[in-house]
């Protein structure tokens, strides 16, 4: 049986903070920052405040929590997976976890050559 290699997985804090984020603003979405104001970080908004377009890439959910990333981006991580964290801090500009005194992190492994044999499209 062939299954489906998560592109895009969270660490138990980091579905945590989501819950958290998602009681006080309602649905969400995530997109990959590629490095502009807030450097390559996990952003987090309200669902729907955020433009997805053509060239943005849907990686998989975490939660129900949509998580995407630029398709020029995308090119160099198709490798990798992400793995979405929470650590100490203060988060991106525009994302919600800014004023929490905690901020999401993305963290990463490359996908072996068996996984990336069953990854599914992006």
């Amino acid at each position: 049986m062939n299954h489906a290699i998560a592109r895009v997985t969270a660490t138990s804090a980091a579905l945590d903070m989501i819950a958290a984020l998602r009681d006080r603003h309602g649905p969400l979405m995530f997109f990959q920052s590629g490095g502009c104001c807030d450097g390559s970080t996990p952003m987090c908004y309200p669902a729907g405040e955020f433009s997805i377009s053509d060239t943005d890439v849907y990686l998989g959910n975490l939660d129900g929590t949509p998580f995407y990333m630029g398709r020029e981006q995308f090119e160099y991580w198709e490798h990798t997976q992400l793995i979405i964290d929470v650590v100490e801090g203060n988060g991106g500009m525009f994302s919600l976890d800014n004023g929490t005194g905690r901020r999401f992190l993305t963290r990463s492994r490359l996908f072996s050559d068996e996984e990336l044999a069953m990854l599914q499209p992006a």
